[in-house]
């Protein structure tokens, strides 16, 4: 059985993307705690 997707709103995408530079969290721990891939991160910015 496939798992469902996550969709994010457009609030927590940007959420997510602005812990890293003003917290500097780096985008590995970002996409280990939400489960993302890299590649989608890159796409999001």
């Amino acid at each position: 059985m496939r798992k469902a997707r996550k969709n994010d709103t457009p609030v927590e995408k940007v959420a997510i993307l602005k812990r890293h530079p003003i917290d500097r969290v780096p985008i590995s721990d970002l996409c280990n705690e939400y489960q993302l891939s890299p590649t989608l991160f890159s796409t999001w910015q």
